[in-house]
């Protein structure tokens, strides 16, 4: 069944594409919740203003994040931890503490699934963080961790 997506599907397509999904999904997923449209031969206009207005809105959130990189890129961002004497943290330096230390140092709130860590900081030190702030736009955080 060919259907003209209304927002951004994963797995599917992105808004204004039309796509073609089994039939099923269809009536029991994107039609009811709004997410697409059955596709008919007029929608193709439809889905090509609706492709012009995402990639206008992409182009503006991508810059926006261009700029927050270089904010975030040149700043590095402190975080205190309570440490044994050896430098080994009690605990460790989640997502979490990464994004409150970006949002006290910079003024930028960022969702902490943007954070993307191997594994959580555990020893006193400085470590480089990559943060995705836009599709193909990556920022990386320096985050020195001091001992309380």
């Amino acid at each position: 069944m060919k259907v003209l997506l209304r927002s951004d599907v994963a797995g599917i397509g992105r808004r204004g594409d039309i796509v073609d999904v089994k039939s099923g999904y269809a009536r029991n997923f994107l039609l009811p919740t709004g997410a697409a449209l059955v596709a008919n031969d007029t929608m193709e206009i439809q889905g090509a203003s609706m492709r012009k207005a995402r990639d206008v809105r992409d182009d503006q959130s991508r810059e926006a994040a261009e700029a927050q990189r270089a904010l975030i890129e040149q700043s590095s961002v402190v975080v205190a931890a309570r440490a044994g004497a050896n430098g080994r943290l009690f605990g460790s330096v989640s997502e979490a503490d990464v994004v409150n230390a970006i949002r006290t140092a910079t003024n930028i709130s960022l969702d902490r699934h943007m954070v993307h860590m191997d594994e959580h900081i555990k020893e006193v030190g400085m470590s480089t963080v990559p943060v995705t702030l836009f599709d193909g736009v990556v920022a990386n955080v320096t985050v020195v961790v001091v001992a309380k």
